[in-house]
């Protein structure tokens, strides 16, 4: 069915909010269509209705909570000067408004007022008593302000690719393969900033430190069995040289190597001490392979100088009753028993410039450490390496405890294996992953100067007599 255009009783356009003529229906501004305001929901009704009540009393204007409703007087002399049932104006010639009393109303026939704030197409109906009486008067509802014709359509960004890796700061721009985002270039946390695993028997810790831009230390945990069904836990820890190139991808291709290794040679029976040191030759042709791939030497940091990608490596394996490390570089490996009483050991020897002045007796452990020269490594993995000498040992506890696998990032905080006793917490035996997060909040509260790796391998077996070490290469 057809229907008329509404005259409109709006003195502005809602468009443009130019004056208006009587009897426009476009604004002669802005083209606004003065007839398709949309009609407000009817459920509210905003303006107060006549309504006839029986013996021709009028029903109480009120407002759908049940309140009598403010309604707009003229001003004394105007069509609304006076109220309906014969009284002056309710605010004594100074207000606009008046309460429409209970009980009284306007008068069957009269127009009732528009409620102030109503919006600009407010018209009262007719409120005769005739239901059959035509009305020329538009709608008594209020309509709400219709959008700007002159604003433009708002179009959202097409939605990023399935997979796609966003910025963690602007949360809209596409992360960059060199870890930075395309749209604000800010730096992205990178994956290996901090990582931590845990196992049934074994956890480790990685962190950045707070001094470094990249995590050059990796690590690699895992479990498998022996031929007799018995479990063997394996721990591996290296840390890249941060003079080579591409450091940290030297200590990641060599803690995933000898983890491999290990893994194979175990269950098929290698003796753990022989699988240690045959793991260590594998990381060290993985890491040497890094050296061999084309056009990759500087492609991480053209400023740094071009030597050969290299890291240390510190391992430990708990199978058989037997505790197996193996080394090369400085990172350590150290013995804690669970009863404190029992002294505390280091399983390790560092291959660098301090050991080697203490072992050929030239200086004091206190002399060697404290000169500028005392952490240059005088071993590792990598193709520039002098020589490859693997070093293994076995150990065969004779009490329960925690062997403490790291890199120099802790044990500079902790050195003696006294001080790295004292830095495990007691329940380290029973919460592995806890305890290697405590140890290396302790490195970061100390200054973390360098990046911290730990991992944790809790022996616990029933005492088996006295403890010593079964051989040493």
């Amino acid at each position: 069915m057809s229907q008329k255009p509404q005259e409109t009783a709006l003195s502005k356009c809602p468009g443009c909010e130019e004056p208006l003529e009587p009897g426009d229906l476009f604004c002669g501004a802005c083209g606004y269509d003065l007839s398709a305001v949309p009609e407000p929901p009817r459920d509210h009704p905003t303006i107060a209705m006549a309504v006839p009540a029986e013996n021709g009393a009028a029903a109480a204007a009120r407002t759908p909570t049940g309140h009598p409703a403010a309604v707009r007087s003229d001003g004394p002399g105007g069509p609304g000067g006076r109220d309906r049932s014969g009284g002056q104006d309710g605010q004594d010639g100074s207000g606009d408004f008046e309460l429409a009393a209970p009980g009284a109303g306007p008068a069957p026939g009269a127009a009732p007022q528009a409620v102030p704030g109503a919006g600009p197409q407010a018209v009262p109906a007719a409120a005769s008593g005739a239901s059959s009486a035509p009305s020329s008067a538009p709608s008594a509802e209020v309509s709400a302000p219709a959008p700007d014709p002159r604003t433009p359509a708002v179009e959202l960004p097409p939605a990023p690719p399935a997979g796609t890796k966003l910025c963690v700061a602007c949360r809209a721009g596409r992360v960059d393969t060199d870890g930075y985002c395309e749209n604000c270039g800010h730096a992205q946390p990178r994956e290996r900033d901090h990582m931590e695993q845990e196992l049934e028997s074994v956890a480790a810790v990685s962190d950045r430190g707070l001094r470094h831009h990249r995590n050059e230390d990796a690590f690699a945990v895992s479990t498998t069995a022996l031929p007799d069904g018995s479990p063997a836990v394996v721990a591996i820890v290296c840390d890249g040289v941060s003079s080579a190139s591409r450091p940290d991808e030297a200590s990641a291709a060599a803690a995933s190597a000898a983890n491999e290794a290990l893994l194979e040679s175990l269950p098929r029976g290698t003796h753990p001490q022989q699988a240690m040191h045959e793991a260590i030759v594998v990381a060290a042709e993985a890491v040497n392979s890094l050296a061999r791939e084309p056009g990759r030497a500087g492609e991480h940091d053209p400023h740094r100088h071009q030597n050969a990608p290299a890291c240390t490596l510190v391992g430990a394996v708990m199978a058989g009753g037997l505790l197996v490390v193996g080394w090369v570089g400085d990172s350590r490996a150290y013995w804690v028993p669970d009863d404190r009483t029992h002294p505390p050991a280091r399983l390790t020897e560092d291959d660098s410039w301090a050991a080697q002045m203490v072992a050929a007796g030239l200086m004091n452990e206190a002399e060697a450490y404290a000169d500028e020269r005392a952490h240059a490594i005088t071993g590792w993995l990598g193709a520039d390496a002098y020589e490859l000498e693997p070093h293994t040992a076995s150990f065969k506890p004779d009490r329960p405890g925690l062997v403490v696998v790291c890199t120099d990032g802790l044990w500079n905080y902790a050195e003696s294996a006294a001080d790295m006793a004292a830095a495990v917490p007691a329940d380290a035996q029973l919460r592995p992953l806890h305890g290697a997060q405590v140890l290396v909040g302790h490195a970061l509260d100390g200054g973390g100067h360098d990046n911290v790796t730990v991992a944790l391998l809790p022996f616990a077996v029933p005492p088996q007599g006295a403890g010593s070490a079964c051989g040493d290469t």
